[in-house]
């Protein structure tokens, strides 16, 4: 019994021995996972952290400053991240290829960051009946036994050059009847135009329209076709009414182009109409009016090319008194004249310069003055206006120096008395 007894306290013993150790081991075990996890849930913890500010900067880093949000604002859905927009005032627009397309806005180079040349010339004839492209085909050097290597030169070298187009680009039409003189060039001779270093045409003339409507509209299409901008002409008063633009050194150019001739209620040359293709009239100033001050509106400065005057004499005429002022005062910066085929006066109008007529440039065989006029703008405006006096003759066109330079310019200074010419042609008022 006393045996029995031992047996069983012996298990008791054992039972009670195995229950502290298990539960010491579950003890131990508990606490061990206890820390694991609070360890783990540390170190997890500090990764989200991580994880969150890394995310954080890379928000902050694609925010936009407050400059290159103003930018974007004019670019709805362009999709360009703040590195792709270009800088400036103008960068939102130059990022947005379809919105120029649209306002009829180019982008260009300048050759100085500190300032943009203008260049213009009067009257260009390429028809294949007329002297000019008669000669042409003839001479072995094509446009470089024609114009002048050191004309050519300050052409190209020009950020901008715009001269008169005087004739539509087609194989299509028939002439105006009863009209003295209708031209018409072939599609492929718009190539000229790039070995001149053109960069915009004026189309707002008495001849863009000689061979009808289907002329008209190959024109455009040959310009566009080559690259080369126009105003002044299109499928309807709104396009040939529309300025064309050019954004060069963060600064905004606008063009506008209209016509005074014909002086008639229904002329040989179409008027645009809202539904019909034609050139834009100004014989009524209003519309031109309200475009240049639209066009000052939306740019930085103005160039108003108008086809107005009275053929072959130096006088002005009442209309051309008439509008200039009011041209100026409407927002223009420049105005540049032709269609007399000869050249007329200078004068400054409340600041802004006038060439009245810029004269033939390489249009017929007479031997003419003509002139190339050079404009330099820089950050405060108009910096510089000259006149650089050329010769028509023989189908060509050059510079002039010495003597006859001379004698261009002292013609030019006796019919404008309101302005001084210096022996480079600089021009200043009075």
């Amino acid at each position: 019994m006393r045996k029995a007894h031992r047996k069983k306290k012996h298990r008791y013993h054992f039972l009670q021995t195995f229950f502290i150790t298990f539960t010491a081991i579950m003890a131990v075990g508990v606490s061990g996972i206890g820390v694991y996890r609070l360890l783990s849930s540390e170190k997890e913890a500090s990764f989200r952290k991580e994880q969150t500010e890394d995310v954080f900067h890379m928000f902050l880093e694609e925010i936009p400053s407050e400059e290159n949000a103003a930018q974007e604002e004019g670019l709805p859905g362009s999709g360009l991240t703040q590195e792709a927009v270009p800088s400036g005032r103008y960068g939102g627009i130059l990022a947005d290829e379809e919105y120029m397309r649209e306002n009829n806005i180019y982008a260009k180079e300048a050759a100085s960051e500190e300032e943009i040349t203008l260049a213009f010339a009067g009257d260009i004839l390429f028809d294949p009946a007329y002297s000019i492209m008669a000669r042409l085909l003839q001479r072995t050097g094509g446009i470089y036994d024609s114009i002048s290597s050191d004309l050519l030169e300050e052409m190209n070298r020009a950020d901008i050059f715009m001269l008169n187009n005087e004739f539509p680009y087609s194989d299509r039409g028939t002439p105006t009847p009863e009209k003295q003189f209708t031209f018409r060039a072939r599609p492929e001779a718009a190539g000229l135009l790039t070995d001149m270093g053109v960069d915009l045409v004026s189309l707002a003339n008495n001849h863009a329209y000689d061979y009808g409507e289907s002329a008209l509209l190959d024109t455009l299409d040959t310009l566009s076709g080559a690259g080369i901008p126009y105003a002044g002409a299109g499928r309807n008063l709104e396009e040939a009414a529309r300025p064309v633009y050019f954004i060069v050194n963060d600064r905004k150019l606008a063009f506008v182009c209209a016509t005074q001739i014909e002086r008639l209620d229904n002329p040989d040359t179409k008027g645009a109409t809202e539904t019909s293709p034609g050139v834009f009239r100004c014989w009524n100033p209003d519309k031109l009016l309200e475009v240049v001050k639209e066009a000052k509106e939306n740019s930085d400065f103005v160039v108003v090319y108008i086809h107005w005057g009275t053929e072959n004499t130096n006088e002005l005429d009442w209309a051309q008194l008439d509008q200039a002022p009011k041209i100026a005062k409407a927002g223009a910066d420049l105005i540049i004249g032709d269609h007399p085929h000869c050249l007329q006066k200078i004068e400054y109008l409340d600041g802004v310069p006038v060439i009245y007529s810029l004269g033939n440039f390489w249009f017929n065989s007479k031997t003419v003055d003509t002139c190339l006029v050079k404009v330099t703008i820089d950050e405060n405006g108009l910096k510089s206006f000259q006149f650089l006096p050329a010769l028509q003759k023989d189908c060509s066109v050059s510079l002039l120096k010495g003597e006859e330079k001379e004698r261009v310019l002292s013609y030019m200074r006796s019919i404008s008395p309101e302005v001084s010419i210096d022996g480079d042609g600089y021009v200043t008022g009075r």
